[in-house]
């Protein structure tokens, strides 16, 4: 049986440079897996109060698909040393309402990029802090740092750095292996 593998990319930027890491991540999915991103866009703020009724009507949907998948790939830009607001937010709104988590137990990689040589270091290492409070293995080794993003793709956001291809392909393989364990 297919291992289903979702992806979520914690930026919204039509242009983001983490989206097309995602979309080169789900067009070479390692064998007997299948990826698909999860969109984190349409949910509302979390807010507890609504975890008591009048729950907004994107969170079914995205706790729905999240609970589906066997393991999770997060892509994520760092912004000011943490990760976005919106990807926190999707954090929060499949950890609740308290003690029915999503995300619980199913395993993740963390791809961090940057525009700069810091590749996202400070986003890939506080989101593995809330993946332990979550209770999502992460994988540790290979570590995914992008930096300098920008001149990994051409203007049709196909990824042209051979070197990085053939590495995201290692890593996805090893993802799935340590998803397996």
């Amino acid at each position: 049986m297919a291992k289903s593998i979702g992806v979520i990319v914690g930026s919204l930027r039509k242009e983001s440079f983490n989206r097309k890491v995602a979309n080169y991540l789900v067009k070479n999915p390692p064998a007997d897996c299948t990826l698909e991103i999860i969109e984190i866009g349409d949910l509302n703020l979390y807010n507890q109060d609504f975890d008591e009724g009048g729950t907004p009507a994107a969170y079914a949907p995205f706790r729905q698909k999240v609970k589906s998948m066997n393991a999770i790939i997060f892509v994520t830009p760092e912004y000011n040393r943490s990760v976005p607001g919106v990807l926190k937010n999707a954090i929060d709104v499949g950890s609740r309402p308290y003690g029915q988590s999503v995300w619980e137990g199913k395993p993740a990689l963390v791809v961090s990029s940057s525009i700069s040589g810091l590749s996202g270091f400070g986003a890939n290492h506080h989101l593995r802090q809330s993946l332990v409070f979550l209770n999502m293995p992460a994988m540790q080794q290979p570590e995914v740092y992008l930096a300098n993003v920008q001149e990994y793709f051409d203007e049709n956001g196909n990824l042209t750095k051979t070197e990085t291809a053939d590495f995201l392909k290692n890593v996805l393989r090893s993802f799935a292996d340590f998803a397996s364990r």
